[in-house]
Formats: structure tokens, C-alpha cells, sequence
């Protein structure tokens, strides 16, 4: 494999990462608007955003499989549930990621947080008394929350009223939510409260962990955005 396409994954994730902020303004104008364009461009920047890497690779499978979802997307909003898959973003967004931390907590494989560790600072880091320990801990903390999330917005989904699926099926709520606070925490109060756990555990990790240097929260960031295709492949950093 040649240099440049070997650093086009990496340097293509750097490039597009400020676009991911664009999804919730989109989604947001989406919901309070209640116009399909908002909602479809929406779904449609966090699909190529999240499929740019593989995208770079210019190999035809992820090229198809973007084409052919941008298409469904299509077909959903001539057909008026754009919404409905604006909705559905967010729950299946933390079902992803507690899958993903999840999944590597099993027996025989590194937890997410001890790879992301090993990329952006090396194996010898792991070694390191505490480090290791914290990593799983941070993982099933990770793995647990994202799974709260995706249930508390299967609810909001449900429950909303007006608009939720069970009083679109004439079904009443059992737990009734005004539709405007369900939308305002699937499109924005879910993200704040990621962004202020990741912040959180940020400044709690570099005091529990204070015998050790930490990279600073940009540096986190941005190693995280650039090697993510690489923690989740669990490639080992030193080989790299």
C-alpha cells in the first residue's frame, strides 16, 4: 500500500470531523421545522461523515453501500418518514456504541477505552498500575451508559405526544411525554449529556490517575477522531 493511501483514512477523518457539529443543527431545525430537507440532509451528513474513511479507501463496496442508503434515505423522505428516520439516528447510534463497547469487554479481547489508550500513547502506557484497570472499568461505564441512552430514547420515541409511534397507532402512552421535550432531548440534551460525561471522566481520570501524564483534552479529541478505524479494528499500536 503506498503512503498516500495509507494516511487518505486518517487525514480524511481530520477533514471531516467539524462537519459532524452540522448533524445536530440539521436535526434541530428538522424537528422544530418539521421540513423533510432538514431531516434527510441531516441523516445524510452523518452517514457520509461516518462512512468517510472507508470512502477514502475509493474500494466499490463502502462507495455502494453508501449510494444505496443515500438512496433508501431518498425513498423515505419522497414517502414522508424522514422524520421517523430522523428519529430513529439517535437510538441507533447508541445501540452502536454500547455494542461496540460491549463487544470488547468479552473474555480474550481489549476493552474500546484500552485500545484507544494503546493508540494514542503505546502499549507501555497499559503497563503502567492503574491504567489497565481504569481502561475496563471506563469501558463498562461507557458500554452501560450508551445503553441507558438508547432506551431512554426508544421511550421518548414511543411515548411522545403528540407524534410518538404508539399514538400514531392509536395505542395510548402509558408514560406520556410533550413532544417538543422528546425531540429537544433526541436532538440536542442527548448529545450535551455524552459531551458532558466525556468531559466529566476527563477531569476525573487526570485526578484519580494523577501519577501519570495526561495528553491534554484537543489532543484527546482529535487522536481519537484520527485513529478511531484503527481502535476499532484493534489493531496493535506499536505496529504501526
Amino acid at each position: 500500500m503506498s503512503p498516500f493511501s495509507a494516511s487518505t483514512p486518517k487525514s480524511t477523518s481530520r477533514r471531516w470531523l467539524p462537519l459532524m457539529f452540522g448533524y445536530p443543527v440539521l436535526a434541530m431545525a428538522g424537528a422544530l421545522t418539521h421540513r423533510q430537507s432538514f431531516s434527510l440532509a441531516a441523516c445524510a451528513l452523518l452517514l457520509t461523515v461516518l462512512m468517510a474513511p472507508a470512502l477514502a479507501t475509493r474500494r466499490p463496496l463502502p462507495w455502494g453501500v453508501w449510494v444505496v442508503t443515500l438512496a433508501v434515505m431518498g425513498w423515505l423522505g419522497w414517502h414522508g418518514m424522514a422524520g421517523l428516520l430522523l428519529e430513529c439516528v439517535p437510538i441507533a447510534i447508541n445501540v452502536l456504541l454500547a455494542g461496540l463497547f460491549g463487544c470488547s469487554l468479552r473474555a480474550g479481547s481489549m476493552p474500546l477505552i484500552a485500545r484507544i489508550i494503546e493508540a494514542l500513547e503505546g502499549p507501555e502506557r497499559l503497563a503502567v498500575a492503574g491504567v489497565a484497570v481504569y481502561a475496563r472499568h471506563l469501558t463498562w461505564f461507557w458500554a452501560l451508559l450508551a445503553s441507558a441512552q438508547a432506551l431512554v430514547l426508544a421511550v421518548l420515541l414511543l411515548c411522545a405526544e403528540p407524534g410518538g409511534l404508539l399514538s400514531a397507532l392509536g395505542i395510548a402512552s402509558p408514560w406520556p411525554v410533550p413532544a417538543g421535550l422528546a425531540q429537544s432531548y433526541a436532538h440536542v440534551g442527548g448529545y450535551v449529556l455524552i459531551a458532558s460525561a466525556f468531559l466529566l471522566e476527563h477531569f476525573f481520570r487526570r485526578w484519580h490517575l494523577r501519577h501519570i501524564h495526561h495528553p491534554s483534552l484537543r489532543e484527546l479529541v482529535l487522536g481519537v477522531a484520527t485513529r478511531w478505524p484503527k481502535v476499532l479494528r484493534g489493531d496493535n499500536a506499536s505496529s504501526s
